[in-house]
């Protein structure tokens, strides 16, 4: 019992030094673009018109700069890919406390502390992103198979967020998708109006069967990324 109680003094004490060693962060502010911490996403051209459910996306330095992947060897710094971020979500630093910001590298907790070594660790939240652009800067890009999704999963994977190793394209899309916020009332019509547009013209021109094959493409392009996130797991490997 007096182990367990000085353990979890130990513990409480470096929980405390390490959330005072994480400054406050500046507000997000999408006028500059400064997003501190957060996932971010804007529309694709031409794929976004047909599944709006899918799109680019990045993760943001404690100072708000956006990194993306976006395209064969070119990871973006603060020059976010396909337009001006359409929704975020502020991620909770205290989510990494234990696994990736501890007083030093062996000093990991986490139940994925050995995978999470081998994997690539970090002390602070930016020199994690910072593995993540170095290690894709180097990778071919594919929409299909290694993707922006991709790169922010390899960045989570590395801060190993909420306690997790197991991010992948599918987990971050839902992510955003479920829980990230709209910047205004025209990243909306920027991200549904293209795609109002091509359905109300493919009826008119092809008819009620032009649903029918865009839900038939929907369901195609999210059964390859299941198959290949949970089914197939080297899939989509980058």
């Amino acid at each position: 019992m007096e182990l367990n109680a000085s353990y979890d003094i130990e513990h409480a004490s470096s929980m405390q030094r390490i959330q005072h060693e994480l400054w406050p962060l500046d507000p997000i502010d999408p006028k500059n673009a400064k997003f501190p911490c957060c996932l971010v996403w804007t529309p694709l051209p031409v794929v976004s018109w047909l599944a709006p459910f899918i799109g680019h996306v990045g993760i943001c330095r404690e100072d708000g700069a956006v990194l993306d992947f976006s395209g064969s060897n070119i990871v973006n710094v603060d020059d976010f890919a396909f337009g001006a971020v359409a929704r975020y979500l502020q991620l909770d630093r205290s989510q990494v406390l234990q696994c990736c910001f501890p007083p030093n590298l062996s000093a990991h907790t986490c139940k994925n502390a050995y995978r999470h070594s081998e994997n690539g660790t970090a002390i602070t939240w930016d020199e994690a992103l910072r593995s993540s652009l170095r290690y894709f800067e180097n990778k071919t890009y594919n929409l299909f198979t290694c993707n922006s999704h991709s790169f922010v999963a390899n960045s989570l994977n590395r801060l190993c967020y909420g306690g997790s190793m197991s991010w992948n394209v599918i987990n971050v899309g839902a992510l955003i998708l479920l829980k990230g916020h709209w910047v205004d009332f025209t990243s909306i019509v920027r991200a549904f109006l293209p795609f109002a547009v091509v359905v109300t013209m493919g009826i008119l021109i092809v008819g009620w069967p032009f649903l029918l094959g865009l839900l038939s493409f929907s369901l195609l392009l999210l059964g390859w990324f299941l198959l290949g996130a949970y089914l197939v797991k080297n899939l989509l490997e980058c």
